[in-house]
């Protein structure tokens, strides 16, 4: 069940509306989607009691934690969609430094990492509507107050200099404006060079060895970035691939494998 919402204010062109606990803001996000709502809005919850991540991963949301979802209805054309994922990265990472986070990083495709571990995800899904419209709900969870342990990797917390506590609602106000300035200059895709360029900027792991999982299997390279698509650039031993969807691994630099080491036993994924 979703609890009703608290009385709505707004940012910017945006309208936000406020859950004390929600099942997840991108539920909430489609739901008004399909009731016939219009696009710029956030949607923010204290709590999540079904939140999720990539592949329909569990995303634990706890109270201090920010969870929240930006609605768009047609902001680009679908093949471009992906790219909202950097876009939301890009304006994460712009609104941790504005309260004061440093050394954050974007891990491909779509983490924000604090002095190398985890502390921020983003998730976009598509809701198909009438019309052969589609709307957009791209989530945002952060770790401000708590990061949840046995998740196979490091977590963090977003902490300033000195070890403060980021508080969510200071974040949120910083990431609203942030990711309505990054909209504006991604132009519904016309200008993703912007974007790209910014992301890298922030980018974990640029000429480092990484392994990949995905359905070509498990395999390993050097990254190289981000193309004019969003695709990461992975050289191997079949030279540069350009891989659409996977897991990324980086390899700490006392544990990477020598060049001589790296598999040639998989075709590049996705599309050259």
């Amino acid at each position: 069940m979703t609890a009703a919402p608290r009385l709505d204010d707004s940012v910017g062109t945006w309208r936000i509306i406020r859950f004390g606990a929600i099942d997840s803001t991108n539920e909430e996000a489609r739901r008004r989607a399909h009731a016939g709502e219009s696009d710029r809005i956030w949607i923010v919850a204290d709590e999540q009691t079904a939140g999720r991540g990539r592949r329909g991963r569990a995303w634990i949301s706890l109270k201090g934690n920010l969870h929240a979802t930006a609605l768009l209805v047609d902001p680009c054309p679908p093949a471009l969609a992906p790219q909202l994922g950097f876009v939301a990265g890009v304006a994460l990472a712009r609104a941790a430094g504005d309260v004061g986070v440093a050394d954050v990083t974007l891990k491909w495709p779509n983490d924000l990492l604090l002095s190398g571990a985890k502390c921020a995800g983003v998730l976009v899904e598509g809701v198909g509507l009438e019309g052969r419209r589609t709307a957009y709900a791209v989530g945002v969870g952060v770790n401000c107050a708590h990061a949840p342990d046995g998740l196979g990797c490091a977590t963090a917390c977003l902490r300033r200099a000195g070890g403060r506590a980021v508080d969510a609602g200071e974040l949120f106000a910083r990431l609203a404006q942030r990711f309505e300035e990054a909209l504006e200059a991604w132009r519904g895709g016309r200008a993703f060079d912007r974007i790209r360029s910014s992301w890298l900027d922030f980018a974990l792991g640029l000429g480092e060895r990484v392994t990949i999982d995905s359905g070509a299997g498990r395999r390993e390279g050097v990254f190289e970035g981000i193309d004019a698509g969003g695709r990461l650039l992975m050289r191997s031993g079949h030279g540069l691939e350009r891989v659409e969807a996977a897991d990324l691994r980086l390899w700490p630099r006392s544990d990477a494998p020598p060049p001589e080491a790296l598999p040639a036993s998989h075709a590049p994924e996705g599309r050259s």
